[in-house]
């Protein structure tokens, strides 16, 4: 298994891995977030209590939970890298980082939204909101230590340093809601028996829909970060030839 790891590993052989399933992660991800959106927009009945404001869930609970487990994903992809040397785990880090921001700041900016109605105000310092936000600054401080150094072995390290400290508040953001007092409401059982089937339904299509969008994204960023760092090799050169000639 870790030999076969290791030659996916390879940089050339994982670019064209990685283009041969950005594709149908692309479809799938596209008719699993239009089903959820189309579902859950058009067709679930209003919240008895929140009316129609509740549908801004089917935006911020897909982006909330993988803004958390994109960030999970790059610890290991760190750990890996910090053990075992891999460069192409630092540069999968590398990939996630930007799309793991997008999620948080969508999940922050929703999460504001849907609060307004709900709260009363657009922000509050709520132990979960804020656990969030720090999320948000660990991604960009993630992504400013891979462009601060020269050398990527170097960037790598310290990004992944700064990655394996910043797991801590993960588990923060995801207990906030027992640990405080907090104007938050319960994650648990929104996936479960807290919402009627026929809303429950298109937020799992929805959160599959992000799911299989970041893997696309990664897997386009990925391949990208592999040509910029293997572009002095024959075979990164040769592929930037046919882009060119294409």
């Amino acid at each position: 298994m870790w030999k076969a790891l290791h030659q996916l590993a390879r940089p050339e052989r994982l670019y064209q891995f990685s283009g041969r399933l950005v594709p149908w992660f692309a479809i799938a991800g596209l008719a699993a977030l239009l089903l959820g959106w189309v579902w859950g927009f058009g067709f679930a009945p209003a919240d008895y209590q929140q009316g129609d404001s509740f549908r801004i869930m089917y935006i911020h609970v897909p982006a909330a939970m993988w803004s958390m487990g994109i960030y999970a994903s790059m610890a290991i992809a760190a750990f890996i890298g910090l053990v075992w040397q891999m460069k192409m785990a630092d540069l999968i880090s590398a990939a996630m980082a930007p799309v793991g921001a997008v999620f948080t700041f969508i999940a922050l900016v929703t999460g504001s939204a849907w609060g307004k109605p709900m709260w009363g105000t657009w922000w509050i310092w709520d132990a979960r909101l804020t656990s969030e936000l720090v999320l948000l600054f660990l991604y960009m401080g993630v992504i400013a230590l891979y462009h601060a150094f020269d050398d990527r072995r170097t960037a790598g390290r310290a990004a992944g340093i700064l990655i394996l400290v910043g797991v801590v508040n993960l588990p923060i953001i995801h207990f906030s809601v027992q640990w405080w007092n907090t104007l938050h409401q319960g994650s648990s059982g929104i996936l479960q028996q807290a919402i009627a089937p026929v809303m429950r339904t298109p937020l799992r299509w929805a959160i599959l829909g992000y799911l299989l969008l970041f893997v696309t994204l990664t897997l386009m960023r990925l391949r990208n970060l592999i040509l910029l760092t293997e572009r002095h090799r024959p075979w990164a050169i040769d592929v930037a030839k046919r882009g060119e000639q294409a």
